[in-house]
Parts: structure tokens; sequence; C-alpha cells
């Protein structure tokens, strides 16, 4: 709906297409398929049988939060979420344990957003500011390490908030997951994992070849699991195509780059939180970088504003919509755990950034 109101603000044009992020949607395309197929052929069996070295529900939480929290700060925060948020409504949905399930992945999105601000190329706005700022690395993880370190020990103490009634809460034996792997369909794992490599890659080197890499990974699953496509995600695709269509459609309009131009300045943190809550935060990146002269005040709050409401960041989008395909219908349920965790860390750590700005 919003993305049909930003055409009637700007008209369709070109220009406004030519705008649009389509190696972003073609990246996610590429890796909903592929984490389809590690779903489906049960890739993820290795993690699971380690969770049985872990007798702890406490430290089976902290060491699926801490792998999205670690792993968002090289490849992305969207697929640290993509690849374990899945595994972790299996193993604590097979463990008996789906009370937790909702605390849990918001902790996760929590650790997702705030893990992979630290690196350049740990979430889509940050890998475009840097790009845009020509700032150093070293000024960069300088800027972003404070907010980091202390995001790690928040998380500690929230996943201890959870469980505090009862912290030594032992785990159970996980009974489905735990079959062995088909010796005939060794070759399609082999080459799920290949693909998500190069995948990942695509995203790292910033290769302007991604139209070819896209097609040679379609044309593979079509030859290995052509049912694959009819499982995919395409709502989730099609809510970032209607958030980048409103980010370019908004910018392109005469009226609202003189407004802009006038505001932002030196009101970046606010207006990077706040913006975020409508479009989210990949397209307020886009569209407030061109009026900022604080690079500081706009990440910060970029990097923040996820924290807020599902709709700051694409990431929690994703997280609501893995979770909501599991769970058809209880949309307000994660709702409302997200809001309750979510905005208790942003009060803590909103009025630190706003010392450090």
């Amino acid at each position: 709906m919003v993305a049909l109101i930003s055409l009637c603000i700007t008209p369709p044009s070109k220009d406004v297409f030519s705008k649009i992020d389509w190696k972003t949607l073609a990246i996610l395309f590429m890796l909903l398929s592929i984490l389809d197929g590690f779903k489906h052929e049960n890739l993820f069996l290795p993690v699971i049988k380690l969770s049985d070295r872990i007798k702890s529900v406490f430290k089976l939480s902290l060491f699926l939060i801490f792998g999205v929290f670690f792993s968002s700060m090289f490849v992305t925060n969207d697929i640290s979420l993509i690849i374990f948020v899945p595994l972790t409504i299996i193993l604590f949905r097979e463990q008996n344990k789906e009370k937790y399930i909702l605390p849990i992945i918001t902790l996760e999105n929590i650790a997702a957003v705030r893990g992979s601000l630290l690196t350049p190329f740990g979430s889509p706005q940050n890998l475009f500011l840097f790009s845009q700022s020509g700032t150093s690395v070293t000024e960069f993880l300088t800027m972003m390490f404070p907010l980091w370190i202390g995001s790690a020990l928040l998380l500690v103490f929230f996943t201890a908030f959870v469980f505090r009634r009862n912290i030594r809460e032992k785990t159970e034996p996980v009974q489905v997951q735990k079959s062995e792997w088909k010796k005939e369909n060794k070759t399609k794992r082999v080459i799920y994992l290949i693909l998500f490599a190069i995948a990942v890659y695509t995203i790292v080197s910033r290769t302007p070849l991604w139209p070819y890499i896209t097609a040679a990974v379609i044309f593979t699953l079509l030859i290995i699991d052509r049912a694959l496509f009819r499982r995919v995600d395409y709502a989730l695709i099609g809510t970032f195509f209607c958030f980048f269509l409103f980010s370019s459609s908004v910018s392109s309009n005469p009226g609202i780059k003189e407004f802009l131009t006038r505001e932002v300045a030196g009101r970046e943190y606010a207006w990077s939180i706040l913006l975020s809550q409508v479009i989210s935060n990949v397209p307020a990146s886009i569209l407030l970088q061109p009026f900022s002269t604080n690079l500081k005040g706009l990440i910060y709050g970029l990097d923040t504003a996820g924290l807020v409401t599902v709709i700051g960041s694409l990431a929690s989008v994703i997280n609501m919509r893995l979770y909501t395909k599991e769970y058809p219908g209880r949309g307000a349920d994660f709702m409302k755990t997200f809001e309750i965790i979510s905005l208790a860390f942003f009060a803590i750590v909103c009025p630190l950034q706003l010392l450090l700005l």
C-alpha cells in the first residue's frame, strides 16, 4: 500500500525503477531458495547433534543467539537470521520447549541487528553508508565497537532474565531430526553447500557479475530440485521490493528533496530512527544519506531502528516471516513478544548512544 502511495507522489518512470536495489532482491531470492534446500535435506543435522552436548536450555539459547551475533558480522544480519531462526524453531520444537521460541528468536533478532553493526558489510545500510562516506575500515570499527560490545553484554543479561526462574533447566533429546542423512542425496547436499558459499561470496565480494551468478544458481536448482521453487517465500521478496520502490519514488520528488535538505542535517539520529519505522532502515539509509552531515548520528540511528518496531529493520521483517511461516496466524504473538523485549533493549541503549554522540 505504501509503495502504491509513493507512486502517486512520484509517477512511475524508468529512473524510479532503476534505483531499486535489484542485487539485494536477487541475493535474497538465492538465499531463501538455497536455505529451503538446507532445511529439506536436513543440512542442519551436525548443529542439531552438537546441541546434544549442551545440557542446559540457557546455554543452548546463548549458543544460538551468539551464533547469530557473530555470524551477522560477516554474512549480514538478514542471512544470519535465515540460517539460525529455522534451526532454533527445529531444536526447541523437537525438545518440547516451544514456550521459549518467541523470546529466543526475538533475542536472535536483536543479536542480528546489534552484532552486524560492527562491520561495514554486516548489514545493507552499513555497506551503503560505508561506501558513500569514504571513512576507513579502522575508523568505522572504532566508531561502532562501543555499541557492539555493550550489546553483547546486554544480550547475556536479557537471556539470563528469560530463564531467571529456572536457569538450570535441562534440555531433552531431539527425537525426529536426529535421523541420518540419506546416502543417495549426498550430491544434493554438496551442491547446496557450494551454492550457499557462492551466494555469500556474491555479497562479500560486491561482484558486478551477480546477475550471471543468480541465473546460474537458478539453473542449478532447477536441475536438482524443481519443486523447491514452489516453497520459496515470494511474499517476503515482494515486501522487500515494495520497500525499495517506496524509497526510490519518494527520493525522486523535488518537494520532498527540498524538505529533507532543510530538516535532516543535525538531526540524523532522530530522523533515521523515526523514518525507519515507516519505510525500514535500508530504504531510509538510501533516502537520508544525501542530506546528512553526520555519519555517526545517521548510522547509529539506522542500526538501532530495528529495536523499535518490526518495520524498523528488514531483518526483523524476515524474522517475523520465518516465524509465521511455521506458525500461521500467530503474527500478533510475535509482535507482542518482539515489542516487549526489543523496546526494553532500546530503552537502555538509546540514552547511552546519545552520550556517545
